[in-house]
């Protein structure tokens, strides 16, 4: 990758908003949470997306310049507003999403600039949700077509709603190498593309089928599983004290495994790094925590 003291650049390209938990707001979005955890992991998080010229779009530039992360490319509209998620939480901490349509976030522009990131970016994190508006989806394809062949282009499927169908997932898989997924969301996958199977033979032919060099798959309270064409790594769940909620868990997982395969680690390594910090995220309030040092400074 040359210049190993170069900090790598990882962009989340997306959704951002506010996600409206029972005790009060919290920035959210997929994409926006791997670039906080991509920087607090020692890589320079980029967020690529948009929000309303209203306070609530202010509050989240201003959230972004407090952690310290490029938003150079969060566009401001002035006809839509900044998006917004309701959620409620079960009695487990898991997340209901009720996520807001017509918002900022689906309607990210596409600019000279965004696409003189692409060439400079070494990973990038997306998911199926902000394919559902077409401005938004055109961009984020069109930057992703931009990308170096080696970028680690993650789909981060992230299934909300209604959002998504057979047409989008193929046509994301089909500009990614790394698919990260969750336990519930494998069959729904399988069922869209019409795989059947135990989980091996499931994830073996969407690594064949899609040409994918990783799969991660994160299974909650049974651990997580990285899954190449030569390697299989399954690793345990890392128990917590408390779960307090588990928003931002798979995409604090998402920037850990992009940056071990960046750095070329072992398998394993990588797994059991990415489940200690999803397991740190699920003990504390909202998305993006400050990171203890000793799962930052990971040998």
């Amino acid at each position: 990758m040359g210049d190993t003291k170069r900090k790598l650049k990882m962009v989340g390209l997306g959704e951002i908003l506010w996600d409206m938990l029972p005790e009060g707001k919290q920035l959210g979005g997929a994409p926006a949470n791997f670039a906080y955890h991509a920087q607090a992991l020692g890589a320079k998080g980029i967020v690529v997306s948009c929000v309303g010229d209203d306070e609530l779009g202010r509050q989240i530039l201003n959230r972004l310049d407090e952690m310290r992360i490029d938003r150079e490319h969060v566009a401001v509209d002035k006809n839509h507003p900044t998006g917004t998620v309701t959620v409620e939480l079960d009695s487990e901490g898991k997340p209901d999403f009720t996520i807001h349509e017509n918002v900022a976030w689906d309607f990210i522009p596409l600019s000279k600039e965004l696409l003189s990131l692409a060439p400079q970016t070494d990973a990038v994190c997306f998911g199926s949700l902000c394919q559902r508006s077409e401005v938004s989806r055109k961009t984020v394809r069109s930057f992703l077509s931009t990308t170096r062949p080696d970028c680690t282009r993650i789909f981060d499927i992230n299934i909300r709603q209604s959002y998504y169908d057979r047409a989008i997932v193929n046509a994301m898989l089909e500009l990614s190498n790394v698919l990260k997924l969750n336990d519930e969301e494998l069959p729904i996958v399988a069922g869209l593309l019409s795989i059947k199977g135990s989980q091996t033979d499931i994830l073996l032919r969407l690594i064949q089928q899609y040409d994918l060099s990783l799969i991660a798959l994160t299974k909650g309270a049974k651990g997580s599983r990285l899954y190449t064409s030569s390697r299989d790594s399954e690793c345990k769940a890392v128990p917590t004290d408390r779960i307090v909620d588990t928003v931002g868990a798979g995409d604090a997982f998402s920037a850990a495994i992009a940056i071990g395969w960046l750095r070329g680690d072992d398998l394993d390594k990588i797994n059991a790094h990415a489940s200690r910090i999803a397991s740190f995220v699920c003990s504390q309030s909202g998305a993006t925590p400050p990171l203890p040092k000793d799962l930052v400074l990971d040998k």
